[in-house]
């Protein structure tokens, strides 16, 4: 099985685009949430991803644009594009997304939006954190999103002192999760936010558990010019170009 891992589209559809392209054929989308809120095209990336197979989980911004969440919890430029993306989403859109819940099993795989411990709002950045999730969940693999930034944790079986190994993705390099347990971020298809803009997403086999980080070039001026058609926050454009 050939699945592509995708987090963060957040209405971005040229980067999608790129993201499907460049990883060729697979048998499944696994998609990690947030794939509305800042960009310009939440229907268009909706229904994008509802052409192929796929499980697909709610984030944050997804549960601010259904009233789930106070839209005050979020700074202003994102309070704003959430208001615009509520005011533009499709009665089928918003059903769609009302179904998706924050945290799952797949495949003996824990999927989870934020952390498995606080699905829609932990961010997972250091090895102290991802350290303290690790009890939160039992499978021997736990794929996040939520900080835009591609990353994985390794703890070790053998260790006497169990600590968290951060390790930096090495892309287009295979790598196995096996022989301990790992937690994994893809990174953000939408939005990156470790300076590389390019969007970011992986390859997973569950069944041999090998996983590949990738990078695509996206057309990221395409997408400003619909965002200022649509006058959206400014900071939220100009961000897209420097991948922050």
């Amino acid at each position: 099985m050939r699945c592509l891992l995708i987090s963060d589209i957040h209405g971005n559809l040229a980067a999608l685009e790129a993201v499907i392209r460049d990883a060729g054929q697979f048998d499944m989308i696994w998609c990690l949430g947030d794939m509305v809120g800042y960009g310009p095209n939440p229907n268009e990336c909706l229904a994008r991803l509802r052409e192929y197979p796929h499980v697909c989980l709610a984030g944050n911004h997804d549960w601010a644009v259904l009233g789930k969440l106070d839209m005050r919890g979020f700074n202003t430029d994102a309070r704003l594009a959430n208001q615009w993306t509520r005011s533009v989403l499709k009665p089928d859109s918003l059903a769609y997304l009302g179904e998706l819940e924050p945290q799952r099993v797949e495949h003996d795989f824990t999927l989870a939006h934020g952390s498995p411990r606080q699905p829609i709002w932990e961010y997972i950045l250091d090895p102290l954190t991802a350290e303290l999730n690790f009890a939160a969940f039992h499978t021997q693999v736990c794929l996040v999103g939520h900080t835009h930034v591609a990353a994985s944790f390794y703890m070790p079986e053998t260790s006497d002192d169990h600590l968290c190994e951060p390790r930096t993705p090495r892309y287009n390099q295979p790598i196995s999760l096996t022989g301990g347990r790992w937690i994994v971020n893809p990174g953000s298809v939408g939005q990156p936010r470790d300076g590389d803009p390019r969007a970011a997403y992986a390859i997973l086999d569950p069944e041999t558990c090998i996983l590949e980080h990738r990078r695509v070039e996206y057309p990221i001026e395409e997408t400003q010019s619909q965002m200022r058609t649509f006058k959206l926050p400014q900071r939220l454009i100009e961000r897209l170009a420097m991948g922050h």
